[in-house]
């Protein structure tokens, strides 16, 4: 026996519904990652509204992070 009784046939039916929805919002993986993607997505347009100077030196700064990774593997290849 639950905890909890529904009493009707409808009740517990609503209940089974409610659990097994729950059950597959923290199991559903592709749907909680596209939740995350639209969220960062809202937070980047907001931050480029409100400070696009922000969204450039982010830019620049992983520009030179890549820029400075293929420099050190192309200098690791060249001393072999």
């Amino acid at each position: 026996m639950t905890a909890t009784n529904p009493g009707t046939p409808a009740a517990a039916r609503a209940e089974l519904v409610a659990t097994l929805n729950a059950i597959e919002d923290k199991l559903n993986v592709p749907r909680k990652f596209n939740r995350l993607v639209v969220q960062g997505k809202k937070q980047v347009a907001t931050l480029q509204r409100e400070n696009p100077a922000a969204i450039y030196a982010g830019i620049a700064a992983v520009a030179s992070v890549a820029g400075l990774a293929a420099w050190a593997i192309v200098r690791g290849i060249a001393h072999r």
